[in-house]
């Protein structure tokens, strides 16, 4: 994600011919030397007889990949004095050989991009990345398509490589509208106060009811991305492998089988996970109770530091996993609600036993718990139209800014002394609250939680301080403590 700095270095002896490549090299890095070889014959330049060692530093950094094959072409053509080795000072090079000779594309162009930025070089790579890096503002990024084009570059001062235009399509982002859901007002208005102040949010309820729907429509109504925050999401994908989707939040929604691995990622050369692929966007977990409670735990702490840091003998890395955790779940194990006669067959304890597979940490670090309830057929048949996306977006943007005008970050991001400055009650506001923690026995998180979410209501609404109202609406979105017998 940092695109550190590895600088090849290449010595051309005389003796028996021979080409070793060291600095940690793993298998694809080592088997540029048969692509770099093919590729400098097949260009019709000359490839040197004698031995070759290519170093690259730092020693101690491992390489992977085959994006360094490019840069250990021109260092051998500079070494056996087919180039000027000065030339090179003022680029940075990026790219894959093909035994042709061509630039074929790969991950981590855009990270590449902004490290080139900040030392002033210009970036060379293959035109599919150099259009993905232009992205960066200010960024110098030139696209070639064949080893040729670069020989000719740095032979020819007349010579510039093509212009590169980054890939912005003239449309914005398309979601799916928030329109398309008929009735559920209260998992409606939670998904707005989930989207206006950040908040991780939970639907329970019987199979049909719109908790999928709901879900997918919270990216819709979610506060535009900014430059730093699309970028962010851009590198991300980059790196991944992932297809570009500019100014666009993601949306993931792993199965219910996925391993602790595949959210959070992992391997021997560590990866992202599903938490970081849906950075800055939405991680949509359907199934919630299906889930091995094992693996939802290990979403705890990504949950609140934001970030994930995966360990290993060899490396450590730290992915960014700043996203937005929606759930569903049915209420019982036959999946309909427990007042429902066809839950009747499964007893009390039964049902807790299914509740039960969600621990209460992890329950914790969701803000909201709103029942889905089946609607009847005269809603479903209605031809009311419920607000669409951009309406309802309107109200966030106008409390994001808010936020951002007050503390500088989302409610759900206050914490220590910000969060009781800016959350702070009057005493009728303090009393309800410390009579609702009593008879539902929340935890201090909890407690928080309440008032971040009283905030971004009141942001919703315009008001100043946190009312009566605010806190009362807040604690009706803790419905889930009905299920666990607390409320």
């Amino acid at each position: 994600m940092d695109a550190p700095l590895v600088t090849i270095e290449v010595h051309l002896s005389s003796g028996l011919p021979a080409f070793n490549i060291v600095g940690l090299p793993e298998a694809a890095v080592r088997e540029a030397k048969d692509r770099v070889r093919s590729a400098i014959l097949n260009g019709q330049l000359e490839f040197p007889n004698g031995r070759l060692t290519v170093n690259m530093a730092p020693a101690d950094l491992p390489k992977q990949g085959g994006q360094f094959d490019l840069a250990i072409a021109l260092g051998i053509l500079a070494a056996s004095e087919q180039l000027d080795g000065k030339t090179l000072v003022r680029y940075e090079w990026l790219g894959e050989l093909a035994l042709s000779g061509h630039l074929r594309p790969g991950p981590g162009a855009l990270p590449a991009a902004v490290s080139c930025m900040r030392d002033g070089r210009t970036l060379i790579c293959n035109p599919e990345n150099a259009s993905e890096a232009a992205l960066v503002s200010g960024s110098q990024v030139a696209g070639a398509e064949h080893l040729l084009q670069v020989v000719r570059l740095l032979k020819d001062d007349e010579y510039q490589l093509p212009a590169v235009q980054p890939p912005i399509a003239e449309a914005g982002p398309v979601y799916p509208d928030l329109k398309d859901v008929k009735g559920q007002s209260a998992a409606r208005r939670a998904l707005e106060i989930a989207a206006a102040g950040r908040h991780n949010l939970l639907y329970f309820g019987p199979p049909g009811t719109g908790k999928t729907l709901l879900a997918s429509r919270l990216p819709g109504i979610m506060p535009t991305l900014s430059d730093d925050e699309a970028l962010d999401i851009a590198a991300v994908q980059s790196v991944a492998g992932q297809p570009l989707t500019w100014r666009q939040r993601p949306y993931r929604a792993p199965h219910h089988t996925a391993s602790s691995a595949a959210l959070i990622g992992g391997g021997s050369q560590p990866r992202p996970g599903e938490v970081t692929l849906a950075h800055r966007g939405v991680l949509f977990l359907d199934e919630l109770a299906e889930f091995p409670r094992t693996v939802l735990d290990v979403l705890r702490e990504p949950l609140e530091s934001r970030s994930v840091c995966i360990s290993r003998a060899a490396r450590q890395c730290t992915f960014p996993a700043d996203f937005q955790l929606v759930a569903a779940m049915n209420p019982s194990p036959g999946g309909y609600a427990a007042d429902d006669p066809r839950s009747s067959r499964y007893s009390i304890e039964q049902i807790q036993k299914y509740l039960a597979r969600l621990s209460g940490p992890f329950l914790d670090r969701i803000d909201l718990h709103i029942e889905v309830p089946s609607l009847p057929q005269e809603v479903l048949m209605s031809d009311d139209q419920p607000e669409d996306s951009r309406t309802v977006q309107a109200r966030v943007q106008k409390a994001w800014q808010r936020q951002q005008e007050r503390q500088g970050c989302a409610n759900s991001e206050l914490t220590g002394q910000a969060l009781e400055r800016h959350c702070a009650l009057g005493q009728e506001e303090h009393r309800l609250l410390e009579q609702a923690m009593s008879k539902l026995g929340l935890s201090a998180r909890a407690y928080h939680r309440l008032l971040r979410v009283s905030r971004t209501i009141a942001d919703l609404k315009g008001d100043e301080r946190i009312e009566r109202a605010a806190i009362i609406e807040a604690l009706n979105c803790r419905q889930l403590e009905k299920l666990l017998g607390r409320g």
